[in-house]
Order: C-alpha cells, then structure tokens, then sequence
C-alpha cells in the first residue's frame, strides 16, 4: 500500500465573484472588431481547479478561509492603495490605469479572500499540520506592488503570506515564483530586504508597461541594499519545458534555496508554462508540473522541515489550467491519478521542447548570481 500526503485547500466561494469586464481579450473593447471575448482572468480558472480536485482528491479536502484582516494586508501594502481599491471596487470597478487589469464590484471583496486563503495555508504551514496546504487564490497575487494593482493582481498572496509568517517569529522566508511572468510586485515589496529570499522563473518579457511596472526581472535585477542578492531572477526563453524547469531546479532553486537556510517555502504556482497557454510560450505539462510539486516538496523537507505551502497564481487556458494544477497537487502529495480516456498524460501537450535554448539562458543566469550563491 503506498503512502501520500493528504491535500487542504484554502478557498473562499467569494473569490469566484470577481469578473473583469469582456472586451478585446485582456484589453477593453476595440470598435473595429466585431465580438467581445471575456478577460482573461475568467471565474471558470478557478472553477476547473476545484472541480478536477473534486474528480480525483477525497471530497473532505475543502476548507473555506476567512477574509485576510486589513492589518495582515497593510503590512505589505500602502493604507492608502488599499482603501482606494476597496473604494474603486464599491464604485464599480472598471480598468486601472490605462492598464490591462480591471477590477469589479466584488474584487476587493474577492480578493481579501484570495489573501485570507494564503493566510490559512500559511498557519498550516507553521503550525506543521499534517498534509500539503494549497491555496486557491483568485485573483492572482504577484504582480500586486506595495502601492499598485498589476498584471490582473490586486493584493500580493505571497507577500501577505510571507510576511505574516516573519510576524509569526520566523526569521527567513522564500518564495519561489514559476509563474510564466515575472512576480515583480513579490520582488518591489521585497527587494531591499535579506529577511525574504524571492526567486522568480518566466519568460524573458521584459517590462510589459516600463512607467507604471519598472521590474524587468532581468539578471541584472538582484536587489537592493540591504536585500542585494536576495532577488534570484531567472529569465527563460521560449519553448523552455518540463526538462529545463528541472534543470533550473538542479542549477539555481535547490543550491540557493539550500544555502538561504529558509524556515518557510512559499510557491508562487502559476500553472501558465504549459504549452496551451494564451499568454506564455513555454511547453510545461502535466508530467512537468508534477515533477514541479515533487521538486517543491521535496525542498521543503530538505531545508525547512516540511513547511511550505503552494499558492495560486496565473494560467489562462481554463481547460489545461485544471491538468496542470492537478499534476502540481500529485506531486506534492506524492500521488498520481489515472483520469478517464486521459490517464496520467496531458492531451495539451503538442510540441517538443527546445532544451539547447534555456541551457544557455540557465548557463547566463549561475554567471550572474554566482557572485552572490554556490551555483
């Protein structure tokens, strides 16, 4: 009989309420084209997630979270921003900025939960509970900068997170983010600071809007100050897959991860490196993704005694999203489902990955932060 961890995940109904107004894909309504389309940060992401995990995990592993407190969310984020989202949000929302992200009446709403879910994955962190803590946070978090909504985030999960557990009397915390975007709200709250360690893998996309979101996560990017080699960017080129997130893991996260000496893992899971996704161009699957849950667990029980905790980012094609996060939570819990016609594979995944690529790219990024890590 073979062992595995059991699963908790963090969620709130509320956070399902949050819905971006439709228009041309992430952008508003253009009078050229013909047909709206919703935005891409949909209800039906999070709702795939809970219904595969439904289909496959024993059904007693919901838990609903409490609303983050607005102290926990001050600590990472300005008064000020916070109480202008909870009244642009009363007032009906609408897009920020001129940006891509747009809130409704109930994002702020919905949001307080999706912290409120990090919150409670938190505490079962820290308190060792038995069982893998995911959060399924919508929206997302890691664009979220101290005084600014971003990248279709509002309130950053993982800082909240990691700072709460700081508060808790933890000394160190890091947060790995693979998300196909760079987690630039993670690293702005953080980036001056040695007591968070933030590493990010994504696409090398640079800055989508350089005067509202500075962050490029390039390698030149290792902090600042007090925190200055405490960012670990890792920027990857297209077509990077199952292959070379492990050989980013081999490189760069368990050398590092294992030197910080961290008390507390945070995951940044982003399930947008796979290969269907509208807005990143990696080739990840459902067998890669497992690996990815396998190598965060794993970590965990080498540096920090188990405590660890996963988190809900992006991934935007709401079928392959559900595959992927599932392959996450069986590696984490040490388990494989065989699904119906599907079995353990990915019908997602369609093209071969380029490896010669993001070895070089890998080989840029151990020369650059060599200076500061045993890589």
């Amino acid at each position: 009989m073979s062992h595995f961890n059991p699963l908790s995940v963090y969620w709130h109904p509320r956070t399902f309420d949050h819905a971006p107004p439709d228009g041309a894909f992430k952008h508003p309504s253009m009078p050229f084209l013909a047909v709206d389309e919703p935005h891409p940060d949909k209800p039906a992401r999070a709702r795939n997630i809970k219904q595969i995990i439904e289909a496959t995990f024993e059904t007693d592993v919901f838990q609903t979270a409490n609303p983050a407190p607005r102290s926990a969310i001050e600590r990472v984020h300005d008064p000020a921003y916070v109480s202008w989202l909870d009244e642009f949000a009363a007032n009906g929302g609408g897009y920020i900025d001129e940006t891509t992200t747009a809130a409704s009446e109930a994002t702020f709403d919905a949001a307080r939960h999706a912290a409120g879910t990090a919150l409670a994955a938190t505490e079962h962190a820290l308190e060792k509970r038995p069982g893998v803590p995911y959060a399924l946070a919508r929206p997302s978090g890691h664009h979220a900068q101290s005084d600014r909504a971003d990248g279709f985030c509002f309130l950053n999960n993982a800082g909240i997170a990691a700072q709460h557990a700081l508060k808790e009397g933890f000394d160190r915390v890091a947060v790995i983010d693979w998300d196909v975007h760079h987690g630039n709200g993670t690293q702005e709250i953080f980036e001056d600071r040695e007591d968070v360690l933030f590493m990010s893998i994504h696409n090398d996309h640079g800055a989508w809007d350089p005067t509202y979101h500075s962050q490029t996560g390039g390698l030149e990017e290792v902090g600042t100050d007090d925190g200055k080699g405490y960012t670990v960017n890792v920027p990857v080129p297209p077509g990077t897959g199952d292959q070379g997130y492990e050989l980013i893991f081999d490189r760069l996260i368990d050398p590092i991860v294992t030197a910080y000496k961290p008390d507390l893992l945070v995951y940044s899971a982003g399930q947008d490196p796979g290969p269907s996704d509208p807005l990143g161009r990696n080739v990840v699957t459902r067998v890669g993704f497992r690996t990815l849950g396998e190598r965060a667990r794993q970590l965990a029980e080498a540096t920090t005694d188990g405590r660890y905790l996963l988190i809900q980012e992006g991934g935007y094609q709401v079928s392959h999203l559900a595959f992927a996060t599932l392959g996450v939570l069986e590696g984490a819990t040490d388990r494989t489902f065989d699904l119906p016609t599907y079995g353990e594979s990915d019908p997602y995944a369609w093209l071969d990955e380029a490896i010669e690529p993001l070895e070089t790219a890998l080989e840029e990024a151990c020369d650059a932060h060599a200076e500061f890590w045993p890589v």
